[in-house]
């Protein structure tokens, strides 16, 4: 047959029920349609002034793709001799979805922060929360993808000392993690973007406001947080540690930027962990879109505020790296 195939998105399950299997092969498949020319449409054109690659990082007991992008002219970034620039703040991004998703789908901001603040940008195609993959993992993969870029920065091209953490919902949970644990380690970042985050996966998670009044409506949130919360901590196991709105100590952390949209299940997630930072002393910026709906970073055809907020995170950024 040639010709070019048409990518389809499949038809959404129902979570409340989902098997293993039915998940991966849901999450392959929405995934394909994400990575898609299609998916263009709606998610976005990357900066022509970036250069995209995949690499695959050697990490402690598995490899892990990023998504690598660099100003342009770029090249194999993480190969010595193949970057054309060097000392670029470093900025380690991580994509939402929980259970699906992939650093493909942010390809629209994470091209503009690199192109032009400009940076290197690493995101994170972590671990999918599924029954045999809990947040936990994908909360390490978060961690220990900055760690390794960091140590071997030189190689990178990126300045150590100019670093900071961006994630997305479930990404932006895992960022805030990741915040906490550069803090634990002596590892001083420059700041941290936090777009709708997911900070609580406890039994208290749908105890707020929010998710009650964007439960089903301007999409049907309520049954996948249900499924990620129900994937996310196994059995028996501390919610508590996975959920940054319970952290014992969030003093001393990199500056916040939390951008909430207001139409979105999690915005008491966001507006709550932005009254934590403040109180235990971190500096924290918390800007609410009116009216946008949870993914609208990534979803700049649909949503008019998206290029508003992208703007504002490289501003901030830009002020954390350059200064």
């Amino acid at each position: 047959m040639s010709g070019t195939s048409t990518v389809e998105r499949p038809q959404e399950p129902d979570f409340s029920v989902i098997t293993s299997e039915e998940l991966r092969v849901y999450r392959e498949a929405e995934n394909r349609f994400r990575a898609s020319a299609p998916a263009r449409a709606v998610l976005g054109e990357p900066h022509p002034g970036t250069a995209i690659d995949w690499q695959e990082l050697a990490l402690p007991g598995r490899d892990l793709p990023v998504r690598v992008y660099r100003p342009a002219p770029g090249g194999d970034v993480g190969h010595e001799g193949a970057a054309d620039r060097t000392g670029l703040p470093l900025v380690v991004h991580v994509h939402g979805g929980g259970f699906v998703g992939t650093a493909v789908q942010c390809d629209w901001t994470s091209s503009h922060v690199a192109a032009l603040l400009p940076a290197v940008v690493v995101s994170v195609e972590h671990r999918l929360l599924a029954f045999d993959s809990p947040l936990a993992y994908a909360a390490d993969d978060g961690w220990d993808v900055l760690d390794h870029v960091v140590r071997d920065a030189a190689r990178w091209g990126v300045d150590p000392a100019r670093t900071a953490v961006f994630g997305e919902s479930c990404g932006g949970l895992i960022s805030a993690l990741t915040a906490i644990r550069a803090r634990e380690a002596g590892l001083e970042l420059r700041a941290q973007v936090l777009v709708n985050p997911a900070v609580d996966v406890t039994g208290t998670m749908f105890d707020h406001a929010s998710m009650a009044e964007y439960a089903e409506s301007p999409s049907r949130a309520e049954p996948q947080l249900r499924l990620v919360q129900r994937l996310a901590v196994p059995p028996g196991a501390d919610a508590r540690a996975v959920s940054p709105l319970y952290a014992e100590d969030l003093g001393g952390l990199a500056p916040a930027l939390v951008v909430v949209p207001t139409q979105d299940a999690l915005a008491d997630h966001g507006r709550r962990y932005a009254e934590r930072l403040r109180a235990a002393g971190t500096p924290v910026r918390l800007t609410e879109y009116p009216g946008a709906k949870h993914a609208f970073l990534t979803l700049p055809a649909l949503e008019p505020q998206a290029e508003a907020a992208q703007a504002e995170i490289v501003s901030f950024l830009r002020a954390a790296l350059t200064e």
